[in-house]
């Protein structure tokens, strides 16, 4: 008989009393390392909990809609090799995560600048919920003595504020302030299938969970987009030189943004901020944690770049490379998708010109990057073939206003056209 092992709730970072959403085995289930236990799910992310090592499962000690935050006991498993060495405690890896913007939002979320008007302090102070849900409804500006909760003993939970949420966008008579904040009309309701044949189709998880944090951003913050195109020609025989005495590492554009970023962020240090709680102040970050946009197929997911000043271009290639396999593979950990000051969503290997991307809150801006193309410019008293690169850059018009904006896409247009200034 083998020795029976226990299996703890791993690091999940910040995240306390997550619930369980899902229950993958139960007791008698042979498992291999690296199977899914359970899934988790928090205001940020989904997340299996894996199997550490193999054997079978004997004593299940979570059902579904428990809470529980790291090191609370998950199950028990009889283990065939009774020498095995005790287990590792691995980050679990997300299923889907939210994103504020362009992708997913970060898990140290500020809290908003104020409480909307719609809501009623003393109501929201009875209700019973909890902190997780308290902030994701102020995040939606929702009052929680509005919102019937059908959770154990009346708790509020997160899919109550969602619902109502939807019921306040699609009733046709909401009072002004009531809910959101916004008296709008209903949306109509279609009956598609008359008109010709339909199919329906589930939001992935990841849409489901990022719809109300996009919503959040798009209404609440007063965006302005910057739009400039940049010479990149010199920029890219370099990185394709770069990429020719480099083996192993695929040189992409990307990096060189992403310390071009980390200069013009140096030199206006209001884009590498936060607004306070108080809606009175800036919190000025003294590190560069770069989130950048990948592409997987469950959706978008922001995965956070650390120190990025501290890194030169080819380890910043290595460590874009590893990190967007993992993104695309599911493997994240939460925390690599936290603290993040300034994203970059890079629409570059699929095309287009120009777009507004969203803000990632509680960051203050966000660079778009769309396809480069080679374009006729005068220079010297000629047209030349120059490489151009249109960029959009959104910032939040509560801390930045537009000639702040533009200067800062100006000086990332100088740093990118003549890359040696990147070491200034």
């Amino acid at each position: 008989m083998g020795a029976v092992r226990e299996v703890l709730v791993p690091d999940i970072g910040d995240f306390k009393d997550i619930p369980v959403i899902e229950v993958m085995v139960k007791p008698g289930d042979r498992v291999k390392a690296e199977d899914s236990l359970v899934t988790l799910e928090s205001d940020k992310a989904t997340m299996d909990v894996p199997a550490p090592f193999a054997g079978v499962v004997r004593d299940l000690k979570l059902k579904l809609g428990d809470k529980v935050s790291e090191g609370v006991l998950v199950l028990t498993i009889e283990t065939e090799d009774a020498a095995a060495s005790p287990p590792v405690a691995k980050p679990p890896a997300p299923a889907a995560v939210a994103p504020g913007a362009s992708a997913p939002a970060p898990a140290a979320m500020a809290a908003p600048t104020s409480a909307p008007a719609a809501i009623d302090e003393k109501s929201f102070a009875r209700a019973h919920a909890s902190p997780a849900v308290r902030r994701f409804a102020r995040e939606l500006g929702v009052d929680l003595g509005q919102v019937g909760g059908k959770g154990p003993k009346g708790r509020i939970l997160k899919e109550d504020i969602q619902e109502f949420v939807k019921g306040a966008l699609t009733r046709p008579s909401a009072a002004p302030g009531a809910g959101l904040g916004f008296n709008l009309p209903a949306m109509p309701t279609v009956d598609f299938a008359k008109f010709g044949p339909v199919e329906n189709k589930p939001l992935s998880r990841i849409k489901k969970i990022s719809g109300a944090n996009l919503h959040r951003n798009w209404v609440s913050i007063p965006h302005i987009t910057q739009n400039d195109e940049i010479d990149i020609t010199e920029m890219e025989a370099f990185r394709k030189q770069l990429g020719d005495e480099v083996q192993g590492v695929k040189i992409t554009p990307l990096a060189f943004l992403i310390k071009a970023a980390v200069a013009a962020l140096k030199r206006y240090p209001q884009f590498n901020a936060s607004l306070a709680a108080d809606g009175e102040n800036l919190v000025l970050k003294q590190y560069y944690h770069i989130g950048v946009a990948v592409d997987t197929p469950k959706g978008l997911v922001v995965p956070v770049i650390r120190n990025a000043d501290q890194k030169g271009i080819v380890p910043l290639a290595k460590e874009l490379g590893e990190t967007s396999a993992r993104a695309r593979d599911g493997k994240l950990g939460p925390a690599e998708m936290q603290g993040g000051c300034f994203s970059i969503s890079s629409l570059g290997g699929i095309g287009g010109t120009h777009f507004t991307p969203i803000i990632n809150a509680p960051e203050v801006a966000i660079l778009g990057v769309a396809r480069s193309a080679m374009k006729p410019v005068w220079k010297d008293g000629q047209f030349v073939p120059r490489l151009i690169l249109p960029v959009s850059l959104s910032y939040d018009h509560r801390v930045i206003d537009g000639a702040e904006g533009a200067r800062f896409v100006s000086y990332l247009n100088t740093v990118l056209s003549d890359i040696r200034r990147m070491m200034l």
